[in-house]
């Protein structure tokens, strides 16, 4: 057997733990085989368990390793680093807790959380920029670390109770869908839900359409004296969470 189709055999045996596999791998030391597969799967336990501390703690110990073990028989590593495995462990979780929504979302705010605090720096614009510019042709780009997450659930106000140390309220959804916007201020990742409106106007210049568009969209909505000043708060909004960090030209259409 060639060294490649020796190690071939022995990720598959990893994933699988087929008693053929582990025939063709072992030869005499086949009893240390074990030895490696619980280095294998504690390596991902302890990776899922890192990555998802909030989730852990609102979960507890015994539904939380269930949850890993099921996905690590699932998903085995397919990147070159193990800080990637943790990423899809969202998706096992929606699968496992049908009837419990905010599993998932407190799963895919904690991903995006850690996504926001790795994200490449981008300085906020300054205020004052703002000036002298044409409102008709210009447009806005946002921080990198932005991420904006579909919310039916109170997962936001369940993570936020679990990291200041506070009992979580009980899990329940929330009354019209919203979003969370998850961004990194500084050097800390930070997450705000938002509703329709807002979304939808963040949605909009995210897109590259400029910031008329969006002014003509809001008064289409909700008529010429509300809509511009929803257009302003939102800009004001913006600038406040220091998301817009240049100032370009809007898409053309």
């Amino acid at each position: 057997m060639s060294l490649l189709a020796l190690q071939q055999g022995f990720r598959d045996w990893l994933t699988t733990e087929s008693d053929a596999v582990a025939a063709r791998c072992a030869g005499p030391a086949g009893a240390g085989l074990s030895i490696y597969l619980n280095n294998y799967r504690g390596q991902l336990m302890a990776c899922l368990r890192e990555s998802y501390g909030t989730l852990h703690a609102w979960l507890g110990d015994g539904p939380f390793e269930a949850a890993a073990a099921t996905h690590i028989d699932r998903v085995p590593p397919s990147s070159w680093t193990l800080d990637d495995y943790a990423l899809d462990f969202p998706d096992t979780l929606i699968a496992l807790y049908p009837g419990d929504p905010e599993v998932g979302e407190l799963a895919r705010l904690e991903r995006a959380l850690t996504a926001a605090f790795i994200s490449s720096d981008r300085r906020p614009i300054d205020p004052a920029a703002l000036a002298d510019i044409d409102w008709d042709e210009t447009a806005f780009r946002f921080t990198p670390s932005l991420a904006l997450l579909l919310a039916r659930t109170n997962a936001a106000a369940i993570w936020s109770a679990i990291a200041r140390g506070a009992t979580p309220p009980p899990a329940q959804m929330l009354q019209e869908t919203a979003v969370t916007m998850v961004w990194r201020s500084g050097l800390t990742p930070v997450f705000r839900t938002v509703d329709t409106i807002d979304a939808e106007a963040l949605a909009i210049v995210l897109k590259g359409e400029g910031f008329s568009t969006l002014c003509a969209l809001l008064i289409e909505q909700l008529g010429e004296t509300d809509g511009l000043a929803k257009a302003g708060t939102c800009l004001a909004q913006w600038i406040a969470d220091e998301i817009i960090v240049d100032i370009g030209v809007r898409r053309e259409t």
